[in-house]
């Protein structure tokens, strides 16, 4: 482990998993970051939150949590309280203040069409409680999450998508980690599962670093180097 740079924690979003951060990974390990992509569960923000916090904790040395979509609602979760967490990055993710939710956030401003686009799947959680999974209809998949990747690779995200817990995208957040620790937010013009007005939105309430990109959902797999440069900027500025 590189002893003069920040562990890079990265959490994915909803339908999505751990291999959407493959490109930054790779721009980040080559530029030496110890980089960990965290397989987060998708359960319920609460439990989201404290698995991601739990790993956190365990990393020596300072580090930088960068949260995409639905992950950004679990890093601020996580991130309260934790001294090592020197930076925060949002990519067309959620900062929720106390209270708030992925669903009501997304529904603030026009231009999700993700809810026309879902498949809900009724399954029993080990306590006996009935809830639905949520996926992307795999037709629909390319145009609603990953618009700017090719088709092929659109085509195996959609197979390979993580379902979110209906839950999860309702549950409200917790005191939020962006009041306290530095943020920086990447804004994709082109989403459309969270409006770019809404994400601009929340970067400028948090008073976070804001960079935009021209990009869909899936902009850590369309644009690996601007989401890797923004999380490079973020750990100089805090290191």
């Amino acid at each position: 482990m590189n002893a003069h740079k920040p562990t890079i924690v990265l959490v994915h979003g909803a339908f999505a998993d751990s291999s959407s951060w493959n490109g930054v990974v790779d721009k980040l390990q080559s530029h030496g970051y110890p980089v960990v992509a965290a397989s987060n569960p998708l359960r319920g923000l609460a439990g989201d939150s404290e698995y991601v916090r739990q790993l956190v904790a365990s990393l020596d040395g300072p580090v930088v949590l960068a949260g995409h979509s639905y992950g950004g609602s679990v890093i601020s979760n996580a991130a309260k309280g934790l001294d090592n967490v020197k930076a925060l990055v949002f990519v067309a993710a959620f900062l929720p203040d106390e209270g708030e939710s992925a669903v009501t956030l997304s529904g603030k401003f026009p231009g999700s069409t993700l809810g026309e686009t879902l498949h809900p799947v009724p399954i029993t959680l080990p306590d006996g409680s009935q809830v639905a999974d949520l996926y992307i209809e795999k037709s629909k998949f390319h145009q609603q999450f990953a618009a700017d990747v090719p088709e092929e690779t659109a085509a195996i995200m959609a197979a390979t998508q993580r379902p979110v817990v209906d839950a999860a995208l309702t549950d409200g957040a917790s005191a939020p980690a962006w009041k306290d620790i530095p943020s920086w937010v990447l804004v994709a013009t082109e989403d459309r599962n969270i409006p770019a007005q809404a994400q601009t939105y929340m970067a400028e309430r948090a008073e976070a670093t804001v960079k935009t990109v021209s990009a869909s959902h899936a902009v850590s797999v369309s644009r690996p180097g601007d989401v890797a440069r923004l999380i490079d900027e973020a750990a100089q500025a805090t290191g």
